[in-house]
């Protein structure tokens, strides 16, 4: 299946590289592309991409009020670009709801390998960058930001499974590895992922994540 993309990056030299690089795999298609916040979410609109690759700090609307928008309205999932720094702007990204994170260093291998990952519905990527966002986010939480309108209490709706499968998201691991590690298919990983995020209002397994993380599961 092809996988449609969305660029959203205002430097044009940047932005020319990055299509460069996705065009060059067969099973990827690029959309669109977009040189600030405001054109990303009226494309996003007009295309329906499957994944906008959003950079962050951008003119007119940032990458983090349009990823919030995009998301809001179910439009596509969100794969934002991030320096190695992990600024306030990504912090505000994954409360918004963006499914991914990639450094912009990251090779070209790197990058079409995140967005099959975000396309595919799993969206812990760039283990490196995803360790230390889910560490930092944890070590200071502003209150019922990765969980949304969801309080601690939501856990006792959680059947035993669930949990577990969340604990798992917790240490980051893939469906394929969460099967390995609690012995059931691949397939039934994927659907308690998608029964815990409808239980605890959540968008995305990155907010699971964190959420796992900040309540010590």
């Amino acid at each position: 299946m092809t996988i449609r993309v969305l660029v959203a990056e205002d430097q044009s030299a940047v932005r020319a590289g990055l299509v460069l690089i996705l065009r060059s795999a067969p099973d990827i298609e690029v959309a669109g592309e977009a040189s600030d916040g405001v054109e990303a979410v009226a494309l996003a609109r007009e295309l329906r991409p499957d994944l906008v690759l959003m950079d962050v700090q951008m003119p007119r609307l940032d990458g983090v009020s349009a990823t919030r928008q995009v998301v809001a309205e179910g439009l596509a999932d969100v794969l934002v670009l991030t320096t190695f720094d992990l600024d306030e702007y990504v912090f505000g990204a994954l409360r918004a709801g963006a499914a991914g994170f990639l450094l912009k260093n990251a090779e070209a291998a790197e990058l079409l390998a995140a967005v099959r990952t975000v396309a595919r519905g799993e969206g812990l990527i760039a283990p490196a960058v995803t360790r230390r966002l889910i560490a930092e986010f944890a070590a200071h939480p502003p209150m019922g930001a990765a969980a949304g309108t969801a309080g601690p209490g939501a856990l006792a709706t959680l059947t035993r499974r669930e949990r577990e499968v969340l604990s798992c998201l917790g240490e980051g691991l893939s469906n394929a590895r969460i099967a390995v590690r609690l012995d059931m298919a691949e397939a039934t990983v994927k659907t308690h992922v998608s029964r815990l995020l409808g239980k605890l209002e959540l968008h995305n397994r990155v907010q699971a994540a964190v959420l796992a993380r900040e309540w010590g599961i």
